[in-house]
């Protein structure tokens, strides 16, 4: 049984792990290495770079939260642990 735990704690620390790397590439990466490429595409009658620092991170967030609940809700059910 512990076995079983100590498994179930791995693979829910490394979908934390994977869901923060996506948001911390979308928020950095969009938001500032590649803002002069993204800005040549307007989104709304904005730059596309300006979105993505502006509002882009935070909406991949939130969108990481329902992936994060429906990932979590599958292991939860996999290991038995769900409600």
């Amino acid at each position: 049984m512990e076995n079983r735990l100590a498994e179930y704690w791995r693979k829910n620390i490394s979908i934390v792990c994977a869901l923060l790397v996506v948001w911390a590439l979308v928020s950095y990466f969009c938001g500032i290495f590649f803002v002069k490429p993204l800005n040549a595409i307007h989104l709304g009658g904005y730059p596309l770079g300006f979105w993505f620092a502006q509002q882009g991170s935070e909406i991949i967030f939130v969108i990481l939260i329902f992936i994060y609940y429906k990932l979590m809700s599958n292991l939860d059910r996999k290991y038995d642990v769900h409600e």
